[in-house]
This record gives structure tokens, sequence and C-alpha cells, in this order.
């Protein structure tokens, strides 16, 4: 491949080796400097979105931090306020009822209640660090329906089908996730009168995922048309989102599960996800963080995440504008490059035009390259000077070589006919006892059956008229072989056996050959093809012609034993000539028999005397025409074509009867 693709450059003109040894490092340049742009900015851009949504998600841990710092001290705040402490030991329930309903509203709590002084939960409360600090919680839904139970309806979360999410029989999610705080109400002297115990339910908590979603992505925060989201899990179901289902104005995708693969990440291993995401119905540049409970034991998933489609955009619009910059660069560079090479190159062009004007013949033809004095102009100028000796020692020569070369002309044409007798001598010498055999060995079954045929048809009478052309065909067969025989003789006696000529119809004779050759047909695969139609009638014998065409058939047929396509063809050709191609599809000529397939005793057949087309071409070149054998490029077959002189000609040909 290599070599091939060297000879290729090798063959290129001087400005097109040149062009090639400039353009090429520019061709291979740009574009290896727009794949490592591309590579390059869009592993910038990943890095800077991954490097985004990563501050995203810092942002809504803090706020959700805040928040559940503002629970545990809003609780303490109420826990530990005069009021409160004063309602509890009067056992005042009406003013705890109304100092609680109070203290819920003003600190943004969804639930407020007193708990007896339970020892287990005062204990629980001192081992923490500091009273007042918030933790999220999972209850079930009946413990969180008796802490809160105008807030129960809002816990249950119908599972929805999610593709890529984790395999699972579940259909509700019934339990509460919960930001809560506890703290001890105690009187002055340090004695607890009571636990107050508030927070926030998260489940479907939508105020609150939408502060976290405004505080992250405020209006215009995000280019390109990108839209922000935040959720809240728990395990991997989403109880608390902003993302829709089908769409802008559609409902909100709680119920929805986070796939396997962030799953794993977050809730088993413990690890921030970060990067592209599928969420619910499109891609989303993504981060997820693991929740825990006070126990360390993760419970659920934060969530923000972005639109990606609009930056995916601006990267695929940035790669196209850079394409285009690189083609329209590489288009100022060739086109400068050509026009460049043009003037250079122009008095080289000029010099090779020259030379072939030079030889085709026209030795007045010169370079005259103007306004040039470089070296090429130089060049030129000595080119054309060149160019005028040399005419002058041609005319010089000429003159005394005419003479020689007629005589070199005629001694040769003597030569060559000589050879060509010789050669025909040689070919007699070796087939002439050969051919008297056969001719008296074979004329005298002919005599037997031809008598014999004769006996038949005298003693038939008027009953053989069934058979008649049966017998009319026998008679055919019987005269063929007799031409056969004689122009088996006629190569030692060739001037007593010169057949008559006419003008053949190539057509019929093609019908006529198939019609004796259909007993081998019948009992072969063999499509036979007719193509074209000569309009011209070939000047030769009619019976040698069908002698030949007959051959060429037979051995047609013989090449293709296990079936095959015969094409027939005829055809105009040259100045009064016809052809008529006889194409098979076996398995065509062995490369080292195409050129001697018309030598006498050559053959490829186990049985076979090998002159078949010896006297073929024989018979055709007699009235001035010839056969040529050929494989198709495609190894498809052979082709035999036989080359006839056309009616036109008939004046020239010998008319012998």
């Amino acid at each position: 491949m290599k070599l091939n693709a060297w000879r290729g450059f090798g063959a290129l003109s001087i400005r097109h080796k040149l062009l090639a040894l400039g353009l090429l490092p520019l061709l291979l340049a740009l574009p290896l400097l727009a794949v490592v742009l591309v590579v390059w900015g869009d592993s910038a851009l990943d890095a800077l979105l991954n490097t985004k949504i990563r501050s995203d998600l810092a942002v809504a841990h803090g706020y959700f931090e805040r928040v559940q710092s503002e629970v545990g001290a809003s609780t303490l705040a109420v826990a530990q306020s005069h009021t409160l402490v004063d309602a509890v030991q009067r056992g005042d329930q009406a003013a705890l009822r109304r100092l609680l309903a109070h203290a819920k509203l003003h600190h943004a709590l969804e639930f407020l209640e007193l708990l007896p002084p339970d020892a287990a939960a005062i204990a629980a409360i001192d081992a923490a660090s500091g009273e007042g600090l918030a933790r999220v919680v999972l209850l079930e839904g009946v413990q969180f329906e008796r802490i809160a139970p105008d807030l129960a309806g809002r816990v249950p979360v119908k599972l929805v089908p999610t593709r890529n999410a984790a395999p699972t029989d579940r259909t509700n999610e019934d339990r509460a996730m919960v930001m809560m705080a506890q703290a001890a109400v105690r009187a002055l002297d340090g004695r607890p009168l009571a636990v107050l115990r508030g927070g926030v339910l998260l489940n479907r908590n939508l105020a609150f995922i939408d502060h976290i979603n405004e505080i992250v992505y405020p209006q215009g925060s995000l280019p390109f048309g990108s839209q922000g989201t935040a959720t809240l899990f728990l395990d991997d179901v989403r109880i608390s989102t902003n993302v829709r289902l089908f769409g802008q104005d559609s409902e909100r995708a709680i119920g929805t599960r986070v796939s396997q693969e962030v799953r794993d990440a977050a809730l088993v291993h413990g690890q921030t996800w970060l990067g592209r995401a599928f969420v619910v119905n499109d891609w989303y540049v993504s981060a997820y963080e693991p929740l825990t409970n006070a126990a360390g034991r993760r419970i659920g998933m934060l969530y923000v995440g972005f639109l990606e489609s609009p930056f995916q955009r601006l990267k695929w619009g940035v790669l196209l504008g850079m394409g285009a910059v690189v083609l329209a660069l590489m288009a100022v560079a060739m086109t400068l490059a050509l026009s460049f090479a043009r003037r250079i190159f122009a008095p080289i062009e000029r010099m090779t035009h020259t030379m072939q004007m030079v030889e085709v013949g026209d030795l007045s033809a010169r370079a005259r390259v103007p306004d040039s004095s470089d070296e090429i102009g130089r060049l030129a100028a000595h080119f054309d000077r060149l160019l005028d000796t040399i005419d002058e020692k041609t005319r010089a020569l000429q003159a005394s070589h005419d003479e020689l070369d007629r005589k070199v002309v005629e001694r040769t044409r003597e030569l060559q006919s000589a050879q060509s007798q010789l050669i025909k001598s040689e070919k007699l010498a070796a087939i002439g006892q050969l051919t008297a055999g056969i001719a008296h060995e074979v004329n005298n079954p002919i005599a037997v059956i031809q008598g014999n045929l004769d006996l038949v048809r005298d003693t038939l009478r008027g009953k053989a008229k069934p058979v008649q052309a049966e017998l009319k065909l026998i008679d055919e067969q019987i005269e063929r072989m007799r031409l056969i025989v004689t122009r088996l003789l006629q190569y030692s006696r060739p001037g007593e056996y010169a057949g008559y000529v006419e003008a053949v119809d190539t057509e019929q004779a093609i019908d006529d050959s198939l019609v004796l050759v259909q007993h081998l047909l019948s009992r072969t695969r063999i499509a036979v093809v007719r193509q074209g139609r000569a309009t011209r009638r070939a000047l030769a014998n009619r019976q040698e012609l069908q002698q030949v065409l007959i051959n060429g058939i037979v051995n047609a047929i013989q090449a293709m034993p296990e079936g095959g396509t015969l094409t027939l063809a005829a055809r105009d050709a040259g100045d009064a000539q016809v052809e008529i191609d006889i194409g098979d599809t076996g398995p065509g000529f062995p490369h080292d028999l195409v050129s001697g397939a018309f030598r006498p005793f050559t053959t490829t057949k186990k049985e076979g005397t090998g002159l078949g087309l010896w006297i073929s071409k024989s018979l055709v070149e007699r009235y001035g025409g010839d056969i040529r054998a050929r494989n198709r490029d495609d190894g498809s077959g052979a082709v035999l074509t036989v080359v006839l002189p056309a009616e036109t000609q008939a004046s020239s040909l010998p008319m012998t009867a």
C-alpha cells in the first residue's frame, strides 16, 4: 500500500507535488488543531459544568443546614421562653395551646408538641451536643400521625415507574422524612418540666424545595435558557421536587425514583455524585449528596441540577463555528497557494506543452517564456536553443536516412514474406501425412453412410415423407463432414480446395449453428443470450463460416459443464467489417495458452486433437478475416471474436467456385 502511494505521488506534476508539500501540513494542522480544540473544549466545558454544579450543591447544602439550625434554634427558644415555663408550671392547657400555635406560626415550624419529661428523652437531649440541635429523621406514617395528625396526608407517596431505577416490589412510600429538634422545658431550678418537640415535614414540602431552588438558581442566573431544579429524596424516591413530569406546566415528578447508578453511589457508597444524568424526562447536569440521620445512616439525598441541552447547543454551535473558520482558512490558503503556484510553474507547463508538441511531430514548437529572468526562465530559453539545434541536426540526418529506410522496408517485407511461407510449409509438412490418413479413414464411412441413406430413401420412397426433414438434415451433415475433411486436405494442397465467397447473413448463420448444436444445449443448464445485430453481411463461404461458429459454440459449451451463459453477438465494426463474439462463463483460457490458442495440437481437454481453433483461424484468414481469443477482464469467462470482411469489399476478394 505504501509503495502504491509513493508511486502515485511520483506520477504527479511538479506543481502538484509542491502544492501537496505546501498544503499538506496546513491541511493536517488545521483539522488536527480543530480536533484538539474540540476535545479540549468538550472536556473544559464538562469540567466547568461540574465545578458549577458542585458549587450549586454547596449552596443548597448550606441552606439546608441553615434551615436545620433554625428549626433547632426555634425549638430551643420556645422551650426556654418564660411564658411557656409559667404555663407548664400552672398546667394551663388553653394557654399552652395558644402559645404553641403562635410560636409555630412565628418560627415557621409545622409542628410543636409538649411531651412529659421522659427520662430517656431527657438523657438523649443531654447526650447531644447542646439542646435544640435539629436532626433529619425517618418516622413511620403511624408515628408521624400521632405527632402531627393534620400533616399526615402529605406523608404517603405513590411510586411512579421510572426507567433505570433499581428494581423494587414497593408501590408506595409511607415513611415521613422530618427535620426535627427536641429541647427540655426546665424550671428555674433546672428541674425538667417537659420536653418540647418541633420540626418540619419534608414530604411534599413544595415551599421548602422551591425556596432552595430560588436560592441556588435565582432568576437569570443560568444562561442560554437553561432551568435549575432541586429535589429531596427519601431513600431513592422523590418526596419534594420542582422537576416536572411532562413539561413546564405539568405536575411535579413526586414519586419518581433516581437511577440505580446514582442510588448505589450516594446511598450505598456514601459518595457525592456529579455529572450528567437523565432526570425523569430530560438530561441534566446533576449533583446528588447523601442525607444522614443522627446515627449516621444514609436515609435520603439532596439534589440540584440544571438542563444540559442549552449548553450542548452552545457547544455544538462553537464546534460548527470553529469548523467554518477552519474551512475558510483552508480555502483561503489553497486559493493563495494555487495562485502563486500558477505564476511559478507557468514556464514549466509551457515547456511541457512544447515537449508534447515536439513528440507528436511539430518540430517548430518553442516555449518562448516571456518576462522571466529567474532560473526557470533561463532554463526555458536554453531549452528553446536546444530544440533549434536538434531541429537542424534532424533535418540534416533525415535526407541521408530516407534512402536507407526505404531499402530496409523493402528488405523487411521480403524477409517477412519468406518467413511466413517457411512457417506455413513447416506446418503443412507436420500435418501432411496426418491429414491424408484422416481424409482416407473418414471418407470411407461417409460414403457408406451416404450409400445407405440413399438406399433407405429409395426403399421407402413415399413412406419417407414424414422423416424427409430428418433425412435432409443427415444429408447436410454428411456434406459438412466432407467439407471438414476437405479443409484438412486443403493445408497440404491449398490451391485445390479454395471455397467460393458469398454474402452471408451473420444472424442467419448464428441461428443455423444453434440448430445444429441444440442436442448439446438440451443436455446442459446453459442459457443462450443474443446481443447486438450486424447490418452488414459478411463475405465468406457459408459452410466454412458455419463450421467456424459451430466449433466456437461447442468449445464454449464444453467449457461450462455445470451450466452458465452462452453469449452470441454480431455487430458492424471498423471500416467494412463484421465481428461475431462467442462468449462463455467458464474458467477461461489458461494464462499461458491465451496467445497460443490457435497453434495446432493445442488443447486443454483430455479428449481432442487441438486442431479446431487452428482450422477455424485458417478458414477465416483465407477470406481476409481474423479470429481473436481473450479472457474477460472480470474473470467471468472467455470470448472468441470472429472478424470478417463486409460486403463492400467483395471486389477485392477471390470469388472461386
